[in-house]
């Protein structure tokens, strides 16, 4: 399948609205989500596979300290790239470490990660709700650590 990804506008909020109703059982606003294409520490990218939709991610990027707000892949493009591609694509940006969160249940997400050298540092308890569970934290580091 062939992924595109492209910066996310204030044109695309109903779009990334309907990718968060479809795979969130807490989504963001229509409001929330133009606010972090505002921001400029905020970067958003979407996934194209062809002409179709099909994810989006979220990245903060604060004194070289990446956190991915979300990412979501719609349900009929799942497991074909899309996360990983946008991924790939937030990891170009200039920072020291990417952190993000993830279900402890959600064991496709935490291979993904994991193949793509995130390592477990942590666990948020009772992170989530409906249902409620604990999230592990999960950082790639991208600069050399030291000592």
């Amino acid at each position: 399948m062939d992924i595109v990804i492209k910066t996310a506008t204030l044109d695309d909020v109903a779009d990334i609205l309907k990718i968060e109703q479809a795979c969130f059982s807490a989504p963001w606003t229509e409001q929330g989500i133009a606010e972090s294409i505002e921001n400029d520490n905020t970067h958003l990218y979407l996934a194209l596979a062809g002409s179709k939709l099909a994810g989006y991610m979220g990245v903060q990027i604060f004194s070289g300290e990446g956190y991915v707000t979300n990412i979501a892949t719609l349900p009929e493009f799942r497991r074909k790239g899309v996360a990983k591609a946008l991924i790939e694509r937030a990891l170009k940006n200039e920072m020291d470490f990417l952190t993000l969160e993830v279900r402890e249940s959600n064991a496709p997400a935490i291979a993904l990660y994991e193949s793509l050298g995130f390592e477990r540092v942590g666990v948020r308890p009772h992170f989530y709700r409906n249902p409620d569970e604990n999230a592990l934290l999960m950082t790639k580091f991208l600069e050399e650590k030291n000592g």
